[in-house]
């Protein structure tokens, strides 16, 4: 009993912690965001999609990218948002891409609340997107054009 008790104020605690130190709650999801397993060709082929692939050059030059994909590593979601700015239509989807999925959740969590326009989290990242059969593009420049 004295165990489960310690643990319940201890994860109250860090519950605390984690709200008052400003970071994301637990709670719902803005509206505008969602998390989907998104193939290659699904992301490839929707011209009403902006897909941006957030992982590193190192990841893009590894395993390649989904043809047509924006490149720009995600550090924090203003200089990101300054960054695909330019190529993000009002009203347009923008898919957010990473290796497994990770950096994704966190990024598109902090991304929905600052734009208008659907944010999806594609689960999985590349490495389902590469498991499921996807060939991928090599990456070239931070705009990849479909071949």
């Amino acid at each position: 009993m004295q165990k489960r008790q310690f643990l319940t104020t201890a994860a109250a605690l860090g519950l605390f912690g984690y709200v008052a130190l400003g970071m994301p709650s637990f709670g719902k999801a803005p509206p505008n965001l969602s998390s989907e397993r998104l193939t290659g060709a699904e992301l490839a082929g929707d011209p009403g999609t902006l897909v941006v692939d957030i992982r590193t050059p190192g990841e893009w030059a590894d395993t390649g990218v989904i043809a047509g994909a924006l490149l720009v590593t995600y550090d924090d979601a203003e200089s990101f948002l300054r960054q695909i700015a330019p190529h993000l239509a009002p009203g347009q989807t923008l898919a957010l891409v990473c290796r497994s999925g990770n950096r994704t959740s966190r990024a598109a969590r902090q991304i929905a609340p600052l734009i208008d326009n659907p944010v999806v989290d594609v689960a999985g990242g590349m490495n389902r997107i590469l498991r499921e059969g996807y060939v991928p593009v090599a990456a070239v420049g931070s705009v990849v054009q479909i071949p």
